[in-house]
């Protein structure tokens, strides 16, 4: 076992999860009843790693193969509004990398995984302003229609937050997500994003480019 490593409880998903985002889950099957409970219990946190191939329902004795890089979720709150049905809504909290991973009892996913660095603290640079504003602008739209995709403190001075929270309401695939998710640097993963709202008109292009 590598240094830093530790087991952690896996719930393999057809999204992803950024840290600082937001999570609802319908969980029905047996194995993640038991583990939202254990973990809304213990405060302990479960790990979203994207599916690459295979069903988030198991129907085999093969493990799905999974993304290499996932996020530790922390249960928020539980609500069994019907029968057999746990709606549950969770949080992302730090990034990790996922080093291997079995079935074990009910046929829950353990990881052993390593602990990813958070991203270092920056300031928002000039150049991205126009990418924050206009996220600002769009949690401002959304909640005037009554919705919250994202969780205060809203932090449109860091770049990290401000990418990640794009990146969960961009209309892209989840591998461009995951490769956001992934980069190491929340300026870079802005820049990236920042490019994408510039080529689409989700902000103005810059006048140097134009130039």
């Amino acid at each position: 076992m590598r240094d830093g490593e530790h087991g952690l409880p896996l719930f393999p998903l057809h999204s992803v999860l950024f840290p600082g985002g937001l999570l609802s889950l319908r969980v029905f099957e047996a194995r993640y009843m038991d583990l939202m409970t254990r973990c809304l219990k213990t405060g302990d946190t479960f790990g979203v790693v994207l599916i690459l191939s295979g069903s988030e329902v198991r129907q085999a004795a093969q493990s799905p193969d999974l993304a290499a890089v996932g996020c530790s979720a922390r249960v928020l709150d539980c609500d069994m509004q019907e029968p057999g049905l746990l709606h549950v809504r969770c949080k992302g909290e730090s990034r990790f990398v996922l080093r291997s991973h079995e079935p074990v009892e009910l046929g829950l996913e353990m990881g052993r995984v390593q602990a990813m660095a958070d991203d270092p603290p920056a300031p928002l640079e000039a150049r991205h302003a126009a990418a924050a504003m206009a996220l600002g602008r769009a949690i401002a739209a959304l909640a005037a229609q009554r919705q919250q995709p994202f969780q205060p403190p809203y932090r449109l001075d860091l770049p990290g937050w401000v990418a990640n929270r794009w990146a969960e309401i961009l209309p892209i695939s989840q591998e461009a997500r995951q490769r956001l998710m992934e980069l190491p640097d929340g300026t870079q993963r802005l820049e990236v994003v920042d490019r994408y709202l510039r080529q689409h008109g989700i902000v103005g292009l810059d006048p140097l480019a134009q130039s």
